[in-house]
């Protein structure tokens, strides 16, 4: 989860690194610092400006890495931060991921007389490293990874030969940016973009060296590996605010151009077909013939994934269970009949997912993917996939990727309901609809933005909130919960509405408020109903709920409406008003909505 930068070339590093640090600093903020071969490390706690203001601005080295970080091992301080250094001071690491037998490497170390000056697991490997350097950085660092069990993503320099960078990578992302006369190092494809669209994403198990003028990747067993440069499709613009005050309202205003970019090519007005899903052609027949498919994410994937099911089971007929990945991975599953797993993630790295593809694929599963980074690791190693094309998502909640994960969904079910023959009249009428969301979606945006921002204001005041919906919109409920929780501070639970009675009802008093998710649909009666026994106990109701719905109107204090849409769109629609009020009570609360407390973007440790 944490960010890496490094950089070889011909201009001062430290401005370089810096720069890449905050494109980075959503991956984690705890704590950040540099390392450059001629002057040594800076550390520092908290933000990337504080340690901005540390580097001397006379720094001329031309090589360096950097990191910010989120703790795992060892708490968030100035002496935990990365880069770390070996005994001699002239070997630094700045690592990704987790050293699970960090404790017996350590124990070895001391015994050697090395002692540490942090907490934290990655320390040991910089020391580990320095025992095994004889003069060749990337052999030492070959030979230390071979002693590691855990995860890892690291960049490792050395003041023995300042013009070089050994990369490795095992379960964390590592992406290389080639340049001209200079060559980067990140975590994450998106900080690249100011400097170079060539990058070369590293497997699992693969080394690299990376100097001015070239680098060379190594497999596991050592041997030379060529690897093309892939491009990358995102300007730099989609990674700047563009006038916002914050990355996430720009994401979520960014909706319009994501379903556009989702849908765009892949709906089709033939006779024959309704849509194209170039992705998925491949292993189409197979898809035809599925008994049960599986949907694996976490967080707002997760979320998003259990819509998914409602609107495959209900418009295309084909049984579908969801998994969290973190649990996935560890369970007995028992598959019957022809399943497939789908992984459901906005950065394709996620950890836990991508071990549910792995466990999956051990299984002998078909395994698909929707993803939005392309060249990702779940992108690559899942049988078949839909790319998202939402484009960098910066803030660290999600917005813009969970809108578009739902819209490839909506593209999944209709290719499968096609194929499975469902009414096409239906299917048709869907799919004519989904064309017109992005206008219905800007004007909302455009016109009811104060609105909800108005409404926000007014329950920010709480400590306390419930969500509840049904159907389709149970699931959003937790993801509308979820986003209230990352980046306002604010307990929210989540519950369909049915259960209310069976537990939670007892929470309700005036100064717990609900918020209703209660479209005109085949259940909004029932939604009615669970918003009297709210309003029995005192507790305020606000409902989002379509336009012109004077039942749900009369029953709740207050009302944010929406366009009426199709049932299997209503929820996509219904996303927007939560990602505003949401963000509209983090910033009432004067929080950095950006940046939440103890969450990074990207979760690629366990």
């Amino acid at each position: 989860m944490c960010g890496i930068f490094g950089y070889v070339g011909d201009k001062p590093a430290a401005p370089i690194l810096i720069a890449g640090l905050k494109a980075l600093e959503y991956r984690g903020y705890d704590s950040s610092g540099l390392f450059v071969p001629g002057s040594g490390v800076v550390r520092s706690a908290g933000p990337i400006a504080n340690l901005e203001v540390k580097i001397d601005p006379s720094l001329t080295d031309t090589t360096g890495i950097a990191h910010t970080r989120w703790a795992t091992h060892g708490v968030p301080t100035e002496k935990n931060a990365h880069p770390h250094l070996d005994m001699s001071g002239t070997v630094a690491l700045v690592h990704n991921g987790i050293i699970e037998n960090y404790k017996e490497l350590k124990e070895g170390l001391l015994a050697q007389g090395i002692t540490f000056a942090s907490d934290t697991d990655s320390e040991v490997l910089a020391k580990l490293i320095g025992t095994l350097y004889k003069g060749d950085l990337l052999k030492a660092v070959r030979e230390a990874l071979a002693m590691v069990r855990g995860t890892y993503g690291i960049a490792v320099t050395s003041t023995h030969n300042p013009k070089q960078i050994v990369v490795a990578r095992m379960g964390s992302p590592i992406v290389l940016g080639v340049g001209t006369g200079a060559n980067y190092i990140s975590s994450d494809p998106a900080a690249l973009v100011p400097y170079t669209k060539d990058v070369v994403y590293l497997e699992d198990g693969e080394c690299a060296v990376i100097e001015s003028d070239g680098y060379k990747v190594y497999e596991s067993s050592g041997r030379n590996r060529q690897k093309n440069p892939e491009k990358i499709d995102w300007d730099i613009e989609e990674v700047q605010k563009q006038g916002f005050e914050h990355f996430m309202l720009k994401e979520i205003f960014d909706a319009k151009e994501v379903i556009d970019n989702t849908i765009r090519g892949r709906l089709l007005h033939d006779e024959f077909r309704l849509v194209k899903l170039g992705g998925l052609e491949p292993v189409l027949d197979e898809i035809k013939s599925l008994d049960r498919l599986t949907i694996v994410g976490c967080g707002s994937a997760y979320y998003a994934g259990l819509i998914g099911k409602y609107i495959l089971e209900e418009y295309a007929g084909l049984p579908v269970d969801v998994e969290l990945g973190s649990e996935y991975r560890y369970k007995r599953t028992v598959t019957q009949g022809k399943t497939a797993v789908i992984a459901v993630t906005q950065s394709g790295e996620t950890a836990d997912t991508l071990a549910s593809i792995r466990s999956a694929k051990e299984q002998g599963l078909l395994t698909l993917g929707i993803v939005n980074v392309v060249g990702s690791t779940i992108a690559r190693e899942t049988d078949a996939g839909v790319y998202n094309h939402a484009g960098p998502e910066v803030a660290v909640a999600s917005t813009k990727a969970f809108v578009s994960q739902l819209v490839a969904l909506v593209l999944v079910t209709l290719l499968v309901a096609k194929e499975r023959g469902v009414a096409e009249a239906e299917l048709k009428k869907i799919a004519k609809e989904l064309q017109t969301l992005p206008e219905v979606v800007q004007t909302y945006l455009r016109d009811q933005k104060e609105t909800v921002a108005r409404m926000a204001e007014k329950y920010a005041r709480y400590n306390d909130t419930m969500f509840i919906g049904r159907k389709f919109h149970a699931p959003l409920a937790a993801e509308g919960a979820l986003k209230l929780k990352e980046v306002s501070y604010i307990h929210a639970e989540a519950y369909a509405g049915g259960e209310l009675k069976h537990g939670p009802i007892a929470l309700l008093d005036e100064n717990f408020p609900v918020i209703a998710l209660a479209p005109e649909d085949d259940v909004c009666e029932k939604m009615i109903s669970n918003i009297e026994e709210v309003r029995a106990r005192k507790a305020p109701v606000l409902a989002i709920t379509t336009e012109g719905n004077d039942a749900v109107v009369s029953v709740a204090d207050d009302v944010l409406e929406i366009p009426k849409l199709h049932p299997m769109l209503q929820p996509i629609m219904t996303t927007i008003p939560l990602q505003l009020f949401a963000y509209y009570v983090g910033t009432a609360k004067g929080l950095n909505v950006d940046r939440p407390r103890n969450l990074a973007k990207s979760v690629t440790v366990e």
